[in-house]
């Protein structure tokens, strides 16, 4: 074919040339032939290659391994390869006597042959190949240079022009495949097989370590082609083995994979695929500047017109999920004003229940009034109960009005969104009324959900009000008659008389074992003067350590733990071990109370046949036992405890134990039930209620210190409240506008 021809002039993406390079003698031909499958091109010493030869190949898997399928514009026609070579040999020498650079062209279709363009180049020391035709063959940069070296200058190859001119327009070689030819005529060279075998190793000269090398002898096909007619259909690759084989042989310290015409394909390939990786970004954005100016040209021409129900339908749902897609960025990526709903969920909302009136609520004065209002003025001291529920009710409708702010806020952060949206959706641009349709029926979805969300939040606030868990009052009941036996106590401990009369009761009452005292009478008994076995560290003595029995929390049983006190840190954590570095829970004395208990408030089920059972030792044991609570109650002290039972080796031990305990708790706000002293053990008609009644000590302190407990009840439902809002509103609001409100706006268009 003529290349002037411009039927012809057009040449497909150069992905797919192979350009071979190399000197007169190289084996550049025979390369390519053994790439082909048949003897096409001409071969020879003395540079049988006079111009560009450029051979287009077509893979055929129809046709016979000895087929060969000349294309000359539209027509097709059989040929062999013998009738091809004398005729490029014939066209070669007529023109051998000037300086042609006339390209020769042919289009092949075979059985054989990858589908590449293989350009066969003269000899780079010819006087026609000089540097501006080198460049416009090889300066195509998705070409792949086939670099042609004769084993016998492989020594000498960083003095190749071939490799120079390679590496002059692809420095990185990430399109250039070295091929080292006519090993079997160097195989007597020992100097000149190392040298290949280091190429092949990558091991060679520093500017071929980057080129994939291929060993060849390049006279397989030419074998093959000889063997004539009678051949099998798969002489070719045979010859292609035993080239293989023959490689093998001579180079046996050579790379497998590097050897032969498969491993040259191989090679072709890989860098093939490199180079499209490697140029595929820039393709694709040159594409999609050839689509914008497309899309933009559509833009000035106008959209078809709509003439049809259907058209106008299919066109709104469009226009839909444009607007769909558009919204959920809005609300849920970072384009829009999607941050402010958890902002209002982390800043307005929490700071709008904090700055309730509370003290106000719970000033004596209010709690006095209320009390008196519900239950009247004689029964409150006895069971204010009714009118301290009056006053959590009150105080918690205190918590509707932020919480309709709350959702009144997402809400027009919603609506805000919705307008947002639809303005930043192209299409609806164009089309005004939809546009203001669409935004009218997503606007009054999102007033039925706040309508959903106010009812459902309210409903949170009235299930705390219309249910406090009776155990907040017995609990009140009970902290209240041991606040009254210990005031009983200071009195008594004032007089000796007093102390003598309580000493009678108790040696009356009990054992001698089961006799207890003030933390003062222990101290001066001289049963107790064991010395404390509790161990302490840190440079000020913070950290008290020592075994204690706990109480399981699942069962009745004890277990013997190691616990240490940080007095610093203000907690109190346990191991199994004492070798043991993790703590198997740990205990914030900030939060808790520490009291003194007795066996009836140990096992308050045990019966007095089962309390005489237990031996002169049961009540020794029991003086023991302290117990750790929540000062907030129905807050747990650890894991899932409200109350933590500890007891001491030694009544030594329980000593330290409670003053260490009792120090840190009142540092850090807690509160210690027992005073000084551990309480002394009543009888049960000293601390019945009739006794609590006829002798209230300060009926207005008992009221403000029964509001002081209910405060912390109430502080503890607003904080759960707190949390609890924002998820009613995100589940009626924010993921309804995600769903129900789209599906509405479908079915509504």
């Amino acid at each position: 074919d003529d290349p002037d021809d411009p039927a012809t002039s057009k040449r497909p993406s150069t992905f797919l040339n192979v350009v071979a390079l190399g000197n007169v003698g190289a084996g550049k031909s025979a390369v390519l032939n053994s790439l082909i499958g048949h003897p096409v091109l001409p071969t020879g010493e003395n540079g049988a290659t006079r111009a560009p030869i450029s051979i287009d190949l077509n893979r055929d898997g129809s046709l016979s391994s000895k087929s060969i399928i000349l294309q000359i514009d539209n027509k097709s026609q059989q040929v062999s390869a013998s009738a091809l070579r004398h005729s490029l040999q014939d066209r070669l020498s007529k023109g051998s006597s000037g300086r042609s650079r006339d390209e020769i062209y042919l289009k092949l279709r075979t059985s054989t042959a990858p589908p590449l363009k293989l350009i066969d180049l003269p000899g780079l020391d010819q006087r026609i190949m000089d540097d501006k035709t080198i460049s416009e063959y090889v300066e195509h940069n998705d070409a792949i240079l086939l670099v042609v070296v004769p084993a016998s200058q492989a020594p000498e190859i960083s003095a190749s022009r071939a490799l120079r001119a390679a590496k002059e327009y692809d420095a990185e070689s990430t399109r250039t495949v070295g091929v080292i030819s006519k090993i079997d005529q160097a195989a007597a060279e020992p100097k000149a097989l190392a040298a290949v075998q280091a190429l092949l190793l990558n091991q060679g000269p520093p500017k071929t370590s980057d080129i994939p090398w291929v060993a060849l002898i390049g006279q397989s096909v030419s074998i093959a082609s000889a063997s004539g007619s009678a051949a099998s259909e798969n002489s070719l690759e045979t010859a292609w083995r035993a080239e293989t084989e023959s490689l093998k042989s001579i180079l046996t310290g050579a790379p497998q994979n590097k050897l032969g015409r498969v491993a040259l394909v191989e090679s072709l390939a890989a860098q093939i695929r490199n180079r499209m990786k490697l140029r595929l970004p820039t393709l694709l954005t040159g594409l999609q500047g050839k689509s914008q100016i497309v899309q933009d040209e559509l833009v000035k021409l106008g959209e078809q017109m709509v003439s049809t129900s259907e058209g106008t339908r299919a066109l709104g749902l469009e226009l839909c999920r444009e607007f769909e897609e558009k919204f959920l960025q809005h609300l849920t990526g970072g384009e829009g004003n999607g941050w402010k709903v958890v902002a209002s969920f982390e800043g307005n909302f929490p700071n709008r229940i904090k700055q309730l009136p509370i003290d106000r609520h719970f000033d004596i004065n209010n709690v006095k009034r209320i009390v008196l209002e519900a239950d009247g003025y004689q029964p409150y001291l006895i069971s204010p109960e009714k009118g301290l529920r009056s006053l959590i009710k009150g105080v918690l409708e205190l918590a509707k009005e932020p919480s309709r702010l709350c959702v009144d806020e997402v809400h027009r952060v919603l609506v805000d969104l919705v307008s947002a949206a639809a303005n930043a959706t192209p299409g609806l641009g164009r089309y005004p009324p939809f546009k203001r349709e669409i935004v009218a029926i997503a606007t009054a979805a999102l007033e039925k959900f706040k309508n959903e969300s106010k009812t459902m939040v309210v409903a949170l606030v009235d299930m705390e009000r219309a249910f406090v868990p009776p155990q907040h009052f017995i609990r009140l009941v009970q902290r209240r008659m041991e606040r009254q036996r210990r005031e009983e106590e200071l009195k008594n401990r004032s007089s000796k008389k007093a102390t003598d009369a309580e000493q009678s009761i108790l040696n009356r009452a009990t054992s001698p074992q089961q006799s207890g005292g003030s933390l003062k009478s222990m101290k001066d008994n001289k049963d107790i003067q064991e010395p404390s076995s509790l161990k302490t560290a840190g440079p000020d003595g913070e950290i008290t350590a020592g075994y204690m029995m706990k109480k399981s929390g699942k069962g009745s049983g004890w277990s013997k733990r190691w616990f240490v006190l940080n007095e610093k840190s203000g907690k109190l954590g346990y191991t199994k071990k004492q070798e043991e570095k993790h703590f198997r829970g740990v205990i914030t004395l900030e939060e808790c109370n520490i009291e003194e208990i007795s066996e009836d408030d140990e096992a308050p089920a045990k019966s007095s046949k089962d309390k005489k059972s237990n031996g002169p030792d049961s009540g020794k044991t029991s003086n023991l036992t302290f117990k750790i609570t929540n000062k907030v109650p129905y807050k747990t002290v650890m894991k899932a405890q409200s109350t933590v039972l500890l007891k001491a080796e030694s009544m030594a031990d329980k000593v330290e134990w409670m003053n260490k305990l009792r120090n840190v708790a009142q540092s850090k706000g807690g509160q210690v039930i027992g005073e000084q002293s551990f309480p002394m053990r009543h009888s049960l008609s000293d601390g019945s209620l009739d006794t609590m009644a006829r002798k209230p000590a300060d009926p207005e302190e008992e009221l403000r210190w029964m509001s002081q407990e209910v405060r912390g009840y109430v502080e503890a439902v607003l904080n759960s409240l707190a949390a609890n809002v924002p998820k009613a509103v995100v589940l009626c609001q924010v993921e309804k506008a995600k769903e129900d409100m789209l599906n509405q706006l479908y079915s509504s268009i």
